[in-house]
This record gives structure tokens, sequence and C-alpha cells, in this order.
């Protein structure tokens, strides 16, 4: 059917095949079962029809004849091998409906052109995308004015639009009269169309090797966008020699290379991006590279987050709790030893997409249809194994006692507050009341009013651990320890025979637990030597004493890795304000044996 159907009509031969592939196939009265589907397969290749197998082995198939499935797995084998087809292999209904592919996307490179390794060293390239997001469909806007008679007539809506002046709005300005202006600062600074030609950065085509690095250097989380591949242009050996050798080079070697690229001639804008090896196991497949984009400056996020290797014990979960979380994880393995992968990205549909699909199917025929509840399939995809959950209840129930919730008292009496304000009104009483989650934000809010925004006299410790741990903006982090910086000079400078001391060790130990938290430790290390120092100028090294006596000392490398003083250099500190007050007696000593020698002679 496929052959004569596609002698008078120019579209894509396609089969697709589905079995368990369980049952004996019959025996050929002529020849073998190889030879047959060698046969075929050489007719479907000169015919150019392709063919998807997609073998379903649920649990129950497993347990009929081996010999069976073995044989029929290596007659599909061959298949594949000797023809364009492609076999999958799946054990749930989930992946079968990503195995069923309506819409095959054909390979288009983005790039063909040199790999550029110096100006005497380049290698032919193909670059085409490995993984590309595949949006939402774009929907149109729909006019229904058209009359219903005319079967062919266009429900377009078209927009246009008009610009005109603020002060006189009848007045419409044309397009060679406006200019775009881009805001800086208060002002709006105008530029034309010929500056902004003029300014845009115009790089020449070209795929460049910046260098090489160790794949450590490379964090996961550098990625950006798509994923493409570098492959050696096909049929030049040459090529394909070159790229193996540097690809398993660089395997070997465990690095990968930097490469700036510009994809196509006009291109707009610059990418870095980082290859990595790619070295294939199959004989018929060559090597080949991965290609991710690199975030410039602009692009990175930082976020001011402390370790968890640093944070005190008590905040560390238990071995009963690492326990408990460890089984979880075990629990909802979705590769689990001996098994298929559950939801594997290869055969597992996008949800919202497969949805509109369907649903798009259905009012095509039916243009009044309601939207149908969510099949059973796809809602495998988006929620938990309802049925894995319910057999492993122990499990979670033992997380759930590990981890003790409590409630906070901070929102609650907020949220007290803010009732007791409120008007004793029918309508407000039903605000408050309508959800709980209300409430809380509600909470949240007063709350944020009443954030302590500097540290203070009466309790600078406590003043300081919230400021730490409010983290609507950045800011606070760094204030809060200057403010501790500024009280504990404060209370240094301003003692009196030393009676501010065990204050000022109080702050000074909360900033350097704060510092190594927050990942700080260069500002605890620097604020401790200008401190010393002040205290030597001051006439105040007894506080300097009084550090040393209780062990403080600059922030080691093991406690912060950010950190570049040793262990022998924080010791040495420790020793250095002792050695000050020994040289400080015995001056006091020579200044005294030298007047009493003064007296004497008199």
């Amino acid at each position: 059917m496929l052959i004569k159907y596609g002698q008078t009509n120019k579209a894509k031969r396609r089969l697709c095949l589905i079995t368990n592939a369980v049952s004996r196939i019959k025996d050929p009265f002529e020849g073998t079962k190889e030879d047959q589907v060698n046969t075929i397969a050489t007719q479907m290749t000169a015919q150019g029809i392709k063919m998807d197998c997609v073998i379903v082995r649920m649990k129950q198939d497993r347990e009929t004849n081996r010999s069976i499935m073995e044989e029929n797995d290596f007659l599909m084998s061959v298949f594949s091998n000797k023809s364009s087809s492609k076999v999958v292999y799946v054990e749930s209904p989930t992946s079968l409906l990503g195995a069923l592919r309506t819409r095959n996307i054909s390979p288009v490179t983005i790039y063909r052109g040199d790999l550029e390794i110096s100006a005497q060293l380049k290698i032919k390239v193909w670059v085409y995308k490995k993984t590309s997001e595949e949006k939402f469909p774009t929907l149109k806007k729909y006019s229904e004015r058209t009359p219903s008679t005319d079967k062919f007539g266009a429900h377009d809506i078209k927009v246009e639009y008009e610009n005109k002046i603020i002060e006189d709005p009848n007045k419409v300005v044309p397009p060679e009269q406006r200019i775009k202006g881009f805001q800086y600062g208060p002002q709006v600074v105008p530029i034309s169309s010929a500056e902004l030609e003029a300014v845009k950065f115009k790089p020449e085509k070209s795929v460049k090797i910046l260098g090489f690095t160790d794949s450590s250097n490379i964090m996961r989380h550098y990625y950006l966008k798509d994923v493409n591949i570098f492959i050696a242009e096909p049929g030049n050996k040459n090529a394909i020699l070159a790229l193996s050798a540097l690809a398993r080079a660089m395997k070997e070697m465990n690095k990968v290379a930097i490469v700036r690229c510009v994809w196509r001639q006009g291109q707009g804008n610059v990418v870095v991006g980082v290859l990595t090896p790619n070295v294939s196991d199959k004989d018929n497949t060559p090597d080949s590279f991965y290609f991710n984009i690199l975030p410039f400056a602009e692009d990175v996020r930082d976020f001011q987050f402390p370790s968890f290797s640093n944070l005190p014990s008590s905040m560390q979960p238990n071995e009963k709790q690492q326990d408990a979380a460890d089984k979880l994880v075990q629990m909802l393995d979705l590769a689990p030893p001996g098994k298929q992968e559950v939801l594997p990205p290869d055969f597992t549909p996008n949800p919202v997409l497969e949805r509109y699909y369907r649903y798009l199917n259905l009012k095509s025929k039916h243009p009044d249809a309601a939207v149908p509840p969510l099949d059973e399939t796809l809602r495998k995809i988006t929620e938990p194994d309802v049925e894995l959950l319910s057999q492993n209840k122990s499990i979670i129930e033992e997380l759930r006692r590990s981890f003790e919730l409590k409630d906070n008292p901070k929102l609650k009496k907020s949220a007290r507050r803010i009732k007791e304000r409120s008007s004793g009104s029918d309508e407000e009483r039903e605000v408050f009341n309508k959800d709980a989650d209300v409430k809380a934000i509600d909470s949240m809010k007063f709350s944020a009013k009443t954030e302590v925004e500097k540290v203070g006299d009466v309790n600078p410790v406590k003043d300081f651990e919230e400021m730490l741990s409010r983290r609507d903006n950045p800011k606070w982090i760094s204030k809060a320890i200057q403010d501790m910086k500024n009280r504990i000079f404060d209370l240094v400078e301003n003692s009196c025979d030393g009676d501010t001391f065990h204050k000022a060790l109080q702050c000074l130990v909360a900033l350097r637990k704060g510092c190594i938290l927050e990942q700080e430790p260069k500002q605890f290390n620097d604020f401790l030597c200008h401190l010393s120092k002040f205290c030597q100028e001051k006439d105040l090294r007894s506080f300097c004493l009084y550090l040393t006596s209780h062990e403080i000392t600059l922030i080691t490398k093991a406690e912060a890795p950010d950190s570049e003083i040793s262990e022998h250099e924080a010791r040495s500190f420790m020793v250095k304000p002792e050695l000050d007050s020994q040289n400080m007696k015995s001056e006091a000593k020579a200044e005294d044996d030298i007047m009493s020698i003064y007296l004497g002679g008199k």
C-alpha cells in the first residue's frame, strides 16, 4: 500500500510496528527467517520506507518463553541494521506514549565551517542542535466577523499602531520623525537607528578554540540554553580522524575546550561555550563533541547562601535523620537496579503539549466539546506514583517523625495582633478567616515592618543574628557586619578598666561565627588585624591579651574555603599580642631602672 500510494503522492512513507515480540514467528517456505528479514529490509530501503518498532515488554511478558523473545529480538536488530528503522523497548504506558512520535523534526545545521585551533590547523565541522525546547504553539487572533457563508474567508485580525504627541493627541507622528530613546538614570538618551547600527558588534563567522581546561572547572550550573553537537564533515576522512583524535585526547586527559562561536555572518552577538568530548563506543558512529553555552559576568546570579558544611552541629542532621532521608531517596529511585528507568527524557512527552494537542484534535472534530479530565498516563508524569507511596508509608512516616515541625510563635503572635486591630464587621472577619495562607502572608508583612535594621546597644548579638537571617535584600548581610564592627570599636574604645571587654568579646565571637556562615572570612580577618593595630596605638593591649586568653584568632582555610589564612598563621597571630605585652613590660622595667639610677646618682 505504501509503495503504491507513494508513486502518486509526495509523502513520507513510514511504518510503525507496536508489539510485545513474545510469539513465535512462522518459518518461511524458502530460506531462513533471517533471509526473509534481509529481503524485506532491502526492499524497504530501496523504496525509501522507514519503520519505527516499539517493543512493549510488561512484567508479565518477561515470564514467557525466553528463547522466543531472544530470537525475535535478534531478528529485529538485524532488521534495524539493514534498513532505516529504529527499535525501542518500553515497559510502561508513559514510555509507550513518548515512543510514538507523530512528528519527526529533520536535523538542520546551524553552522558549517572550520573549527579553528590555530591559523594553520582547522577541522571541517557541522553543528546541529542536540536538544531544543519545544515551545507552546502561538495562537493567532481570530475574528468572528467573517460571514459564515464564506468558507474560505480569512478570520485574521490586523493591528495598526499610531504614535501621537501628548500635547496634541490629534497629530500623528510619522516614522521619519521618531527616534528611539534609552533610559539612562533619570534621563532618556536618544539614539538614532544609524547610531544603533554603528555601535553593534559585527564579528566574522567563525568557531575558534580559545584554550583547554579541566572538566572540573566547568560547573553544571554554568550551562545555558540548548545543547549543540559538533560532528566532523560527513565524508571527510581527514576531518573525522582529526576530530576523533582531539576528542579522545581530551577524554583521556579529562579536559574540555573553551570555544568562541559566531554561527553566521552578521550575527549581532558572540557566544562562548564549552566543548565536551563524546567518544563513541559503536563502530559505525564517529566521535563528536557536545557544546554548551557558558555565561558572561552579566548572566551570573550571585546568591549569598552559607555552606552547609560550615553550619554548627546542632543545625546539621544526625545519623537517624540522615538514614531516614537516604531511605526516602532510595524508595523514589527512578532507575532501580534490574529495571528500566522511569520517565526517561527520550520517551517522556511534555504533558502540557500533549494535553493541548489532544484537545485541539477533539475540538477540530467537535467544536462544542468540553475540556476532558487529565488522562491517567499524563497524570503519572506530573504526579508521584500513588501505588509506590502507599507501599512505602512506613518510610515516609519515619522521615516525618525524624524532622519535628514546630509552629512559629512570631507568625502566630503577629496574626493575632492583626485580628485585634481589625474592626468587628462580618466582612472583615470573613477576610481574615478565609484562608490560612492569607493569614500567614499578612502576618509576614506585619512582622517585616518590625524587622531589626541596625545593631543596637542593648542586645547587639541578637540584633546581628536577626539581620543576618534576613533574605529580602543582600545588603542586610554587609550592613550587619559593618554595624557589628562599629559596635565592637565603640565598646573597646569607651571601656573603663576593661568593664566592656566581656561584651565586646561576645560581639566579636558572634561576628566571627557570622562571617564563617556567610562565607566572608576576609572581612573578619581584616577587621581583627585592624582592631589589634588600633589597640596597640591606643594603649589598649590588655584587650588583645583578653582575646588571646579566650583563643580568638583569624578564620582559617579549614573553617572557610575562601580564607587565605593557614593554621600556622592563625596560631602566630595569637602569639603576637603576648610578645607585644612582654616587650611592653620589658620597656617599662628598663624605664624604672633608668629612673632609679638617675635618682641614686642625684
